[in-house]
């Protein structure tokens, strides 16, 4: 008997442990995405910079105003540009809703669905995939692709 309440422990602890490790990396995910967004506030790409893997693909898709769905791609060096061009007087806030994080091994993905306001008035809604790859402890965005949609705003709060 006793040998099953030390296996049952045993078992017990080692799913503790799992739980506090994992939630650990969500944590370090999620401050990865924050500083991300925390840069593009600012406008400040050097903070950006730091949340991105070298080789990062990212894009956007949305559909047009003719209801032509598109894809664009976008380069790390445009993208660190075009924030660090940002005017002073020009305030971004992207509000995100959620974070839905997953994480297998050194991979992660994260769905973050948001509402973004151009100087406090609402612009557009949609959501963010992240891929993360834990490059040797540090978490670094491989891939990221948002979806922006003018209307239709209450069906992604919805889904909340």
């Amino acid at each position: 008997m006793s040998r099953i309440i030390v296996l049952l422990l045993l078992l017990v602890s080692t799913n503790i442990v799992n739980a506090q490790q994992e939630e650990k990396e969500k944590s370090a995910i999620k401050n990865v995405i924050e500083t991300f967004f925390d840069g593009l506030h600012k406008g400040d790409s050097t903070i950006m910079k730091k949340t991105l893997h070298k080789d990062i693909k990212i894009q956007t898709t949305f559909t047009n105003r003719e209801g032509k769905k598109m894809l664009r791609t976008e380069t790390r060096d445009r993208l660190l540009a075009n924030v660090s061009k940002k005017k002073p007087t020009d305030k971004y806030f992207e509000k995100l809703l959620s974070y839905d994080i997953k994480i297998d091994g050194n991979l992660a993905s994260v769905w973050t669905p948001y509402e973004f306001y151009l100087n406090d008035n609402f612009s557009h809604c949609g959501a963010n995939s992240f891929q993360l790859y834990n490059n040797n402890g540090t978490w670094e965005i491989i891939y990221l692709v948002d979806m922006r949609r003018r209307g239709n705003c209450k069906a992604l709060k919805d889904k909340k």
